[in-house]
């Protein structure tokens, strides 16, 4: 059966929910989950997603995201699909651009104001942080952790860490992340979520609104997301088998060396761990 609403994780669903004008009240609620008081938006305009270097052949940035409060507060959201290398340096470099942006010709006296880039991941870090929320929130602390910058913050969402179910969503933002967690899944809107601003984002996802040219794009964007997650699903797996076959080598490496310091002949030990001859010789 063909889901009723779209994919969030497809470069179309993400930019249909929350990259268009008419829908910034949508971005808006979601991003006020994530701020604090002092920063909180009432109004957002959305920015140039191209930002290009300081001269020709730097390289440039396209975000998927790129808006400004009324206070002048920028905000770079991001859907990630797949884990990159060097991610983590990617979003800084990606701040670079709105920081530059606010240099002022003359006499400037440096004042910048708060940048906010918030990455919604559909991975998880695989460092050895203990991590208790699905939510990281950054900023540049000094060997005392204080805060010695806060107007650079990076907010990360590991959204399968998230794994609360309907009757265990405590806030606002547990029923935004169980929204785009499970939209593409649901065949109704679960009553947890009848609340006019997620009436609004079913009313925006559902498929059967779309006119010939936007499905035409969410299925392209939908194929594109799908073959990702193929490439990633068949590159863990046969990382598995190869890792599996990595451990099967080393433990009969181990019990050869063992054999070999208890004196067992070559043709005994090479019966015994499937090595060859030649194999075991060089262990010794």
């Amino acid at each position: 059966m063909k889901a009723r609403y779209i994919n969030p994780y497809t470069d179309f669903g993400f930019k249909k929910l929350f990259g268009e004008q008419a829908n910034t009240d949508l971005l808006i609620d979601f991003l006020n989950q994530l701020l604090p008081a002092k920063h909180k938006i009432v109004n957002l305009s959305f920015k140039n997603t191209e930002q290009l270097g300081a001269v020709t052949g730097d390289r440039r940035a396209i975000f998927d995201i790129h808006c400004e409060n009324e206070k002048g507060d920028q905000f770079i959201v991001e859907m990630q699909k797949a884990k990159i290398k060097f991610f983590k340096d990617r979003s800084v470099f990606y701040t670079t651009f709105p920081i530059k942006e606010q240099a002022e010709k003359g006499n400037w006296d440096f004042r910048l104001n708060p940048i906010y880039c918030v990455a919604v991941l559909d991975f998880t870090f695989d460092d050895d942080r203990e991590q208790k929320s699905c939510v990281s929130n950054i900023q540049l602390k000094d060997q005392y952790c204080q805060t010695f910058y806060n107007k650079l913050t990076y907010i990360f969402i590991e959204m399968p860490r998230f794994t609360k179910g309907e009757n265990e969503l405590e806030s606002h933002f547990d029923k935004w992340l169980y929204f785009l967690k499970h939209l593409e899944d649901f065949e109704n809107i679960p009553a947890i979520l009848n609340e006019e601003i997620f009436i609004k984002g079913f009313d925006t996802a559902e498929i059967a609104n779309f006119d010939k040219r936007q499905l035409a794009e969410y299925e392209d964007s939908l194929k594109v997301y799908r073959d990702l997650k193929g490439v990633i699903d068949t590159s863990f797996e046969e990382g598995e088998k190869v890792g599996l076959e990595k451990g099967r080598k080393e433990e009969k490496i181990a019990l050869a060396k063992k054999s070999l310091k208890k004196g067992l002949p070559l043709e005994t030990i090479s019966e015994l761990t499937g090595l060859s001859k030649e194999e075991i010789e060089k262990l010794t």
